[in-house]
C-alpha cells in the first residue's frame, strides 16, 4: 500500500473507525468539494473571474478532489 498524503490518512483513518465503504467516502467527499464550489462556479474562475474567495473556494475544492482521488487509488 502506498503512502498516503497526512489528509488523506487522516480521512482513511475516520474511514475505517465508520461502516463506509471507501466509494461511498470518496463520494461524499465529492459531493463536499462541491458544495464549497460548484464545478460551474470553477470554471468561470479559470475564464475569467479573479476574486480572492472564488479562488479560496477552488483551492479548497481541487484539495478535496486530491483526497477522493488518492483514496479510490488505494482500492
Amino acid at each position: 500500500m502506498a503512502d498516503l498524503s497526512p489528509a488523506a490518512q487522516a480521512v482513511l483513518d475516520a474511514y475505517r473507525s465508520s461502516h463506509l465503504s471507501i466509494n461511498n467516502l470518496a463520494a461524499a467527499l465529492r459531493a463536499a468539494a462541491d458544495q464549497v464550489a460548484p464545478p460551474a462556479l470553477e470554471e468561470e474562475f479559470h475564464d475569467r473571474n479573479q476574486a480572492l474567495p472564488l479562488t479560496k473556494m477552488v483551492e479548497i475544492r481541487q484539495k478535496l478532489l486530491a483526497i477522493a482521488a488518492e483514496l479510490e487509488g488505494e482500492q
